[in-house]
């Protein structure tokens, strides 16, 4: 019995193995070894056999670097790739100009780079890795949500401060902190925020009353960028370099508990979202390329991928989080979501990165624009 049983372990135990593996260009699995002589160049190299998110990683750079490419190469209207609206938009941008200058920011390079990030990138240190970008002309449009743009100039008053995940909730109401995870917003920094938003608000009614100005979430933050008239802010440089800052959601947080208040002080100011949703989708309509780096989802992402619906898809795109697809939403739903809703080009091959972005961007940014994009001083 003992013997028939063996057989049919053999058996049994042979067929689990038993088909033969077929692999085209294999590639071995390996991670650095120490034992080497460092750099971290060399280290990031070997993510790209390391599995798993490190792999994803180096995909990521790859990604990004194919970008900055395209971008840096002369406008190409001949490929069979670009569509017929960025074609036409030669023949049509002067007349387009003469009626409203915005257009002179479209179709500046061959690719037309949007950066997406949620509030909390800025309220970290990923601000400095954003602010690189921007003042260094990079990038060619931004999307963020409300604390994206306010936190930015309220540390231009007064700084953000670490603090811990653990803090006490109850204590740090009473001991006026706004945490965001192990940070904290002094109640100092929104009063100082509130008054100095409070003036312009005043200045731009005037303005929209006298000079028939058509004041949009996107010029908002261009005019505050003007205002701040400083260097360590992230869209004083967008507004330096005419980089569109686009907010859909501009009334979910301190700016919008400010123009609350402002409409009942001095009521009749208007901010116009259909304008900002023009100029955000025609600056992918007329792209000749486009590319999309988001970090984190919900509106920051959408607000990007939907626009370039306008043109069959982005070309390329970068996604860093660590949402998951199985509640439905946006935020966590995979790049292979996307294809469907011409989201992303067809043939394109996005990348997403499961992970949080405070630690990740600023070594892409590190393995991709520090490196490979020229800056002129």
């Amino acid at each position: 019995m003992n013997n028939k049983i063996g057989e049919l372990v053999n058996d049994a135990f042979e067929k689990v193995m038993e088909i033969d593996a077929k692999v085209e260009n294999p590639v071995e699995v390996r991670g650095f070894n120490f034992e080497s002589s460092f750099t971290y160049d060399k280290l990031f190299e070997s993510f790209k056999t390391t599995g798993f998110q490190a792999t994803s990683f180096s995909n990521a750079v790859d990604e990004i670097n194919k970008m900055i490419e395209c971008k840096l190469k002369p406008i190409d209207l001949e490929s069979d790739q670009v569509t017929k609206a960025a074609k036409e938009f030669k023949n049509i941008s002067t007349s387009l100009l003469a009626n409203n200058e915005y257009y002179s920011i479209v179709q500046r390079t061959n690719c037309t780079i949007f950066l997406g990030y949620t509030s909390n990138m800025i309220s970290c240190g990923v601000r400095e890795s954003i602010k690189f970008l921007v003042k260094n002309k990079m990038i060619d449009a931004i999307v963020t949500t409300c604390g994206g743009i306010e936190e930015d100039f309220m540390k231009c008053m007064k700084p953000a401060l670490m603090g811990s995940y653990d803090y006490d909730g109850i204590q740090s109401r009473i001991d006026g902190l706004n945490r965001i995870g192990n940070t904290f917003v002094p109640n100092d920094n929104y009063r100082l925020f509130e008054e100095w938003l409070l003036k312009i608000l005043d200045q731009m009614l005037i303005e929209q009353n006298e000079q028939n100005i058509n004041w949009t979430p996107s010029k908002l933050i261009n005019r505050l960028g003007k205002e701040i008239n400083n260097e360590d802010s992230v869209y004083y440089w967008a507004y330096k370099n005419n980089i569109p800052v686009f907010c859909p959601a501009v009334t979910d947080g301190a700016i919008g508990d400010t123009l609350f208040y402002h409409a009942f002080t001095n009521p009749g100011l208007k901010i116009d979202i259909v304008e900002d949703i023009q100029r955000m989708d025609l600056l992918a309509l007329f792209a000749v390329n486009t590319g999309a780096i988001i970090l984190g989802g919900g509106t920051s992402k959408h607000h990007i991928l939907n626009a370039n619906c306008m043109r069959n898809g982005v070309n390329f795109s970068v996604f860093v989080n660590t949402g998951q697809p199985f509640d439905g939403s946006d935020s966590g739903a995979q790049p292979n979501e996307a294809y469907s809703w011409a989201k992303i080009r067809l043939e394109a091959s996005p990348v997403k990165i499961y992970g949080e972005a405070s630690f990740i961007f600023p070594l892409l940014v590190s393995q991709t624009f520090a490196k490979n994009f020229p800056i002129k001083n």
